[in-house]
């Protein structure tokens, strides 16, 4: 059976390895991430167009900060469709997905043509401004930073182990920052047990920090999503089992 590395923050690693589980992978979740809210401030709901989400994240860190009914009023706009899931689940009625990735969302948002301002909950460290994408279209974003993924000391003992062993086949990585903390924890690997190790990425700005670390067997998903990481993971099974 093949054997994969889920290295996604909770409750998202768990998510993963369950959906792994089902298509017959066997499936360790290894997070090197964990999330923190922040006490940051946040605007008066008042006055906003819409809110902007690229991850659960920040949803989470508006519930957990019992901060979601004061913006349950406004529309909302998600880079995937699990974003979209998730705010609809946590009573908010009009949602649109970008269904892709960062540039797809700041594609949305400015063909919505809105008559205001977004307000967009974000984590600390941002892969995209969200603020600099929309500024040529004329859209405003206030970001409040609400909360931070921060990075592990280390990847569990076994996870490592079995690395070193070549009993895990392939890690999954779904961010740039993931990539490069995954490179950095797994630095005791030589570079002929990171070419064994296939590294599976949501996209090519993700698989760069791999590349750089000598992590050389690299797929790429062909959505930039959990279904397209559950197809890439279920197309490398079936490529390792010959079936």
């Amino acid at each position: 059976m093949t054997t994969m590395l889920v290295t996604r923050p909770e409750p998202d690693a768990q998510s993963s390895v369950l959906k792994l589980e089902a298509l017959g992978i066997e499936a360790i979740a290894a997070p090197v991430m964990v999330r923190q809210t922040l006490d940051a401030s946040l605007p008066a709901p008042d006055g906003f167009a819409a809110m902007a989400l690229t991850s659960t994240n920040g949803l989470r860190a508006l519930a957990e900060r019992e901060q979601i009914d004061r913006f349950r009023h406004l529309p909302v706009f998600t880079v995937g469709s699990r974003t979209a899931f998730e705010a609809r689940e946590h009573g908010f009625a009009d949602v649109s997905s970008a269904d892709g990735a960062f540039a797809d969302l700041v594609n949305l948002i400015a063909r919505a043509r809105l008559a205001g301002p977004i307000f967009y909950p974000a984590a600390k460290h941002q892969s995209g401004d969200l603020g600099k994408a929309l500024a040529p279209f004329g859209v405003m974003v206030a970001t409040a930073r609400l909360y931070e993924m921060v990075a592990l000391d280390a990847l569990p003992d076994d996870a490592l182990a079995r690395l070193a062993g070549g009993s895990i086949d392939a890690v999954l990585i779904y961010s740039r920052r993931t990539a490069e903390i995954f490179a950095q924890l797994a630095d005791s690997l030589d570079r002929a047990q990171r070419s064994a190790i296939a590294m599976l990425v949501m996209s090519e700005a993700v698989a760069e920090p791999l590349m750089e670390n000598h992590f050389n067997r690299i797929s790429l998903a062909d959505r930039p999503d959990e279904d397209g990481m559950m197809t890439l993971a279920l197309a490398f099974a079936r490529e390792q089992t010959g079936s």
